[in-house]
């Protein structure tokens, strides 16, 4: 019977584990649809800057004074590292830990330098890299506000030739199941190099093109970061609400094979109790 009873208590723990996976699946099935929404809100916006810098950018000769423009030989590179502060969501984590040993080989020497956001990805990286900052407590209490302070030390950085590229690790979201590695470009920003691409419609500018660029460059980057974090929160939730929902499926497969093991059990000591008695009986009567 001590058998038995060991086996209802991994029927009870099991049954307790898969109450926990499948409520942290729900929470991250909430959390994602409210992750989608900040995408949509902010991509549009995202998109619109990007789109006038760069137009912008094309229509004046000035901007090649602008440091966050100048392209220089990297010989010291920046990689901003996106992951998250907790666990139990897959391979989320771990393939953005892959990717920054991968791009590292590919400075020939030139290690690069990491500005982490995510406590998964700052705990491991800070063993073979140097962190020269780390935002974990950004998901606490994450807002634009919070984000633009962080892209405007990288922005003065870059200006100070402290690093001569900036670059952002993220995971994409595509779907719950499907996060996609992405690497962007943060700095130097990219200048439409095509002639024929300028402002098009009959603008006035007030006070310059000039002026309206310096504006705009702090916010089309402090935002394309904001958008990166948003985009790896998202994915964050569609990986673990997908680890869970596995995991919830693995536990119920686990509970149904040792409530038919226990059953089996029970059903084999009865048995061997009836042959006993019957045993019994029949040396009683010889």
């Amino acid at each position: 019977m001590s058998g038995l009873k060991e086996i209802r208590n991994r029927i009870s723990s099991v049954s307790s584990t898969m109450q926990i996976t499948n409520a942290m699946k729900m929470v991250s099935a909430a959390k994602l649809k409210k992750a989608q929404d900040s995408i949509s809100a902010t991509l549009p916006y995202s998109n619109k800057l990007s789109e006038l810098v760069k137009n912008i950018s094309a229509s004046i000769d000035s901007v090649d004074t602008n440091p966050l423009f100048v392209v220089r030989e990297v010989k010291k590179p920046l990689i901003i590292v996106i992951t998250s502060n907790k666990g139990l969501c897959g391979g989320f984590n771990s393939n953005i830990i892959k990717e920054i040993y991968n791009i590292n080989k590919t400075y020939s020497g030139n290690k690069p330098d990491l500005l982490t956001i995510g406590k998964k990805g700052n705990d491991i990286l800070k063993k073979k890299f140097n962190v020269v900052s780390s935002h974990n407590d950004l998901y606490e209490n994450f807002s634009y506000s919070n984000v633009k302070t962080v892209s405007n030390n990288i922005m003065q950085l870059y200006a100070e030739e402290k690093y001569d590229e900036v670059i952002v690790v993220y995971n994409h979201f595509k779907n719950a199941a499907t996060q996609i590695i992405t690497k962007e470009q943060f700095l130097p920003i990219s200048r439409n190099n095509d002639d024929n691409v300028s402002i098009s419609g009959d603008y006035i500018f007030e006070p310059n093109m000039e002026k309206i660029l310096e504006e705009l460059i702090p916010k089309t980057l402090s935002i394309k970061l904001f958008k990166s974090i948003s985009d790896s929160i998202a994915g964050e939730h569609g990986a673990r609400m997908t680890a869970m929902h596995k995991a919830t499926d693995n536990a119920s497969e686990l509970r149904d094979q040792l409530k038919l093991t226990y059953n089996k059990a029970r059903q084999t000591a009865i048995t061997n109790e009836i042959l006993e008695i019957v045993g019994g009986a029949e040396a009683l009567n010889a």
